[in-house]
């Protein structure tokens, strides 16, 4: 199967944008404790790039399983597949999180996990932290325990005859949704999974099918289809309450539907992000544990700071020498934030911030 190269961009878009979201409030925190001003740019709502992900991610899953569909074992093999591209580095990093905890648990930006949700960390179960939030141990693995649900219930869609597996997903989906919004809130974990956020993965799968069909968008009207999705994009990020869990999956999730739809267009340096869904969550997670605590303990902000640092200009060369000019706008802002923060970090170390790299 020939890889969609265009899916590769919209990843590493996606990872990029995430990667922003984290980065400017760490580098306007270490640039006011600096002096030095730091102006926030939200041109996009940064967030999207989970929508974007979870598109892709509906679409990915018809995509590459179609060798599956109306075979024997295909469950048990596709779920194999799943487990073991996102199993072992999830359960790493959490197993890591959970170490540095115990050893140094002012390193983290979150409270101490009980045993509840360290069970359900590691299975994927949506659980109450300790902070009141619904959240794994490894924070940001939220987006991982929608991203389970989806395989756990297309896995199951294996199990039909051919023509229901995508309809029936599609429907338990809407079903979760429709109980939560009609009857909810539910008990965990169906309030969890009930999400309208979910819809993504369906509107994944549908655009899929509609490329198996035969839909090609070609010239003026892929273009078309592209910028209105990216103008959707930018009226969320300054269109009044978009950023509810309903209006958020019709600005945001539509926008990205849009850039996956219209998303036929040329890469170079594609291959550069097949890993970004696993690589971009281990990064935004180094990025929030060498977060804020350090910033309470004077003792460890200059470590933190200048791991911070080296972190976002790192980001900013990798993605300027693989993206080229595709991506300007946002590897600029990367730029800024690794700037603000490498600064703050030279004056308070009073050396020059070019001796980090």
């Amino acid at each position: 199967m020939q890889p969609i190269h265009s899916i590769q961009v919209l990843r590493a878009l996606a990872a990029f944008m995430v990667a922003i979201h984290h980065v400017q409030p760490d580098a306007a925190i270490l640039a006011a404790r600096a002096g030095l001003s730091f102006t926030r740019s939200d041109i996009l709502p940064w967030m999207a790039g989970v929508d974007i992900f979870f598109v892709v991610s509906g679409f990915i899953m018809v995509h590459a399983s179609q060798d599956l569909f109306g075979r024997e074992g295909a469950s048990r093999l596709f779920l194999k597949r799943r487990l073991a591209r996102i199993v072992p580095l999830y359960w790493a990093m959490t197993t890591l999180l959970l170490l540095v905890g115990l050893m140094v648990p002012a390193v983290l930006n979150s409270g101490a996990p009980n045993l509840r949700q360290i069970l359900g960390s590691y299975l994927f179960w949506p659980v109450v932290s300790t902070q009141g939030m619904v959240q794994p141990v490894y924070s940001l693995g939220w987006t991982l325990n929608y991203e389970m649900l989806f395989y756990v219930l297309f896995a199951a869609g294996l199990m039909l005859p051919r023509r229901w597996i995508l309809p029936a997903v599609a429907f338990v989906l809407a079903l979760l949704v429709a109980a939560e919004s009609l009857k909810g809130p539910l008990l965990l974990p169906f309030g969890f999974w009930g999400q309208p956020i979910v819809l993504e993965f369906a509107a994944g799968m549908g655009i899929a099918v509609l490329r198996q069909k035969g839909l090609r968008l070609h010239g003026a009207l892929r273009i078309a289809v592209a910028m209105v999705g990216a103008a959707l994009l930018v009226a969320a990020a300054h269109f009044p309450g978009a950023d509810g869990a309903w209006s958020s999956v019709l600005w945001r999730g539509s926008a990205a539907a849009l850039l996956d739809a219209g998303g036929r267009l040329r890469a170079r340096g594609h291959h550069a992000f097949a890993a970004s869904e696993g690589l971009g969550r281990c990064r935004r997670r180094l990025l929030c544990t060498l977060s804020r605590p350090s910033l309470r303990d004077p003792g460890d902000a200059r470590g933190h700071a200048a791991a911070r640092f080296v972190f976002a200009r790192a980001l900013y060369r990798v993605g300027a020498c693989r993206l080229g000019g595709c991506g300007a706008a946002a590897l600029s802002l990367l730029r800024e934030a690794g700037d603000a923060a490498g600064q703050a970090l030279a004056r308070e170390l009073r050396f020059s911030s070019a001796s980090c790299l």
